[in-house]
C-alpha cells in the first residue's frame, strides 16, 4: 500500500483527480464568461471531494492517489489564480495570502512525495482535515468573488490567509505525531 503503482492511475478516485488538469487547461479559455469559469471552479470543486469520498468508502485509498490528489489541487489552483492575476482580477500578494495552507504544507508534499513511511502512513490514516476544508471552501468563494468582480475580495483573502495558516499548522502537528 505504500508503493507507487501506475494501475491504480485507473482507480476511479485517481481518474477524479485526474479529472482537474484538463479543468486547469479550461478555465483560462472561459475567464471572460464568469458563469462558465465559475462551473469550472464547481466541477473540479466536485472531484476534489468525490475522490476522496469514493477512495475511502471502497478501501481505494493508495500511495498512487494520495500523491496524485495534492499534485492535482496544486495544478488546477496555480492555473486558476495566474489566470485571474494575469486578467487583473487578483494581486500578486492576494495569491500570496491565499496560498497560505500549500505553503505551509509543501514541505510536508515532498516528504509524502519521497518517504514510502510517510505515504503509508497517509494512506492508513486517510482522513478528511476540516480546516483544510475550510480553506479550499474560503479559497472558492475568494475565486468566485474575483470572477464577478466583487467588494468581498479582500475580505475572503484575508478570512483564507489566516485560515490557511491554521490549517497548515494543523497538517504539520498531525504528521508530526504520526511519526
Amino acid at each position: 500500500m505504500g508503493q507507487y503503482r501506475a494501475r491504480d492511475l485507473l482507480l476511479v478516485p485517481c481518474l477524479l483527480s485526474a479529472a482537474r488538469v484538463p479543468l486547469a487547461a479550461l478555465f483560462p479559455l472561459l475567464i471572460d464568461s464568469p458563469p462558465a469559469a465559475l462551473g469550472v471552479v464547481v466541477a473540479s470543486g466536485v472531484t476534489d471531494v468525490a475522490d476522496g469520498w469514493i477512495a475511502r468508502r471502497t478501501g481505494k485509498v493508495t500511495a498512487t492517489g494520495a500523491a496524485l490528489d495534492p499534485v492535482t489541487d496544486k495544478i488546477f489552483v496555480a492555473t486558476v489564480v495566474v489566470t485571474l492575476v494575469l486578467a487583473h482580477r487578483l494581486s500578486v500578494l492576494d495569491v500570496l495570502l491565499l496560498s497560505s495552507r500549500e505553503i505551509g504544507e509543501l514541505p510536508l508534499v515532498l516528504w509524502v512525495l519521497y518517504s514510502s513511511a510517510a505515504r503509508r502512513r497517509r494512506t492508513q490514516q486517510p482522513t478528511a482535515n476540516i480546516p483544510g476544508k475550510i480553506v479550499t471552501a474560503l479559497q472558492f468563494a475568494t475565486i468566485a468573488a474575483a470572477l464577478f468582480g466583487s467588494q468581498l475580495v479582500a475580505p475572503l483573502v484575508y478570512a483564507t490567509a489566516v485560515a490557511g495558516v491554521a490549517a497548515a499548522a494543523t497538517y504539520w502537528q498531525r504528521a508530526l505525531r504520526t511519526s
